[in-house]
């Protein structure tokens, strides 16, 4: 028995939630984790490290109340919509924050994006560019956080993951690394792009667990540095070694090349809008933020680039 505090860590096997599991581990709250399958190896690797794994998924409710049953927090982040499940983001979400209020839970942390909410501001919002089911989602989801009338809820807004440069999700986001070295991408060679680490993304919320008052009800833009690609290039270089480049293309040509509409549209996005995360103000919280050659050097076993 134990009289440490329970967290239930959404995404645990992720990158937030994983990160989120990082900051708290051997610290004074025991630690529940959701997972679909408890017998993966990802599952037995939180097993191993004595989280408590609750067997269920975004969507059952049943699995969500036995996960914040007892709980004094909850570490809230879901899947983005997808073109065969547009609601799934605002819909799971809203799952998770019903159990939670339904049971007595104190702090709420939810992670969502930066500009969540600022959508209708967009250039180009009013023509349906830049993907309006993926701001909406996002949007519903904090909203429902807000109305929920928790105790304590923070709701962290992270830019861009540095977690995307390395694998697995590198051969996605940025096909061209493994095999060219080659950052390939819409983006301009003169747009500032906004970094954030996992880790700093488990650590603010760590820090908010600990102490609830220090950022209650705050929304909280997240990015540690804004870089051209370039510069995040030269940083993978020194990082691994290797003479890593970046190199940029039209949207259309991007596409042709292999690059996913749908995050080449994100690429342009961030040429015309972006995240404007005001980096000063993000580092000013007490919480020190990874700056990406710091990360680079850190995950260089991680870089897969032939």
């Amino acid at each position: 028995m134990t009289d440490k505090k329970i967290l239930f860590v959404a995404g645990a096997t992720g990158a937030q939630g994983g990160a989120v599991i990082d900051a708290l581990e051997g610290g004074e709250f025991t630690l529940r984790a959701l997972v679909r399958d408890p017998s993966s190896a990802a599952a037995q690797a939180l097993a191993a490290r004595g989280v408590e794994l609750i067997q269920g998924d975004f969507d059952d409710s049943e699995s969500l109340e036995r996960g914040v049953k007892g709980a004094y927090g909850v570490f809230s982040v879901q899947m983005p919509p997808a073109m065969d499940d547009l609601e799934r983001e605002a819909r799971t979400a809203r799952k998770l924050v019903d159990a939670a209020r339904n049971n007595g839970v104190e702090i709420f942390v939810h992670t969502s994006v930066a500009r969540a909410g600022d959508h209708e501001s967009f250039v180009g919002w009013a023509e349906r560019r830049w993907w309006p089911d993926y701001w909406l989602s996002k949007d519903a989801a904090n909203q429902a956080v807000r109305a929920a009338g928790f105790p304590h809820w923070v709701i962290l807004k992270p830019a861009l993951m540095m977690d995307n440069l390395v694998a697995p999700r590198s051969y996605w986001m940025y096909p061209g690394l493994k095999s060219r070295a080659t950052f390939e991408t819409a983006f301009a060679p003169d747009t500032r792009l906004h970094f954030i680490a996992a880790a700093d993304v488990g650590r603010f919320a760590a820090a908010a667990f600990a102490d609830p008052a220090r950022f209650d009800r705050q929304e909280i833009d997240l990015a540690a540095e804004a870089l051209t690609m370039s510069e995040i290039a030269q940083a993978v270089s020194g990082a691994t070694g290797k003479p890593v480049t970046a190199q940029h293309f039209s949207g259309e040509e991007a596409v042709k090349m292999g690059n996913p509409p749908g995050l080449t549209e994100s690429q342009e996005w961030a040429n015309v809008e972006g995240y404007k995360v005001d980096t000063e103000k993000a580092n000013s919280h007490g919480i020190a933020l990874e700056r990406l050659s710091d990360w680079a050097r850190r995950m260089r076993d991680r870089f897969d680039i032939d």
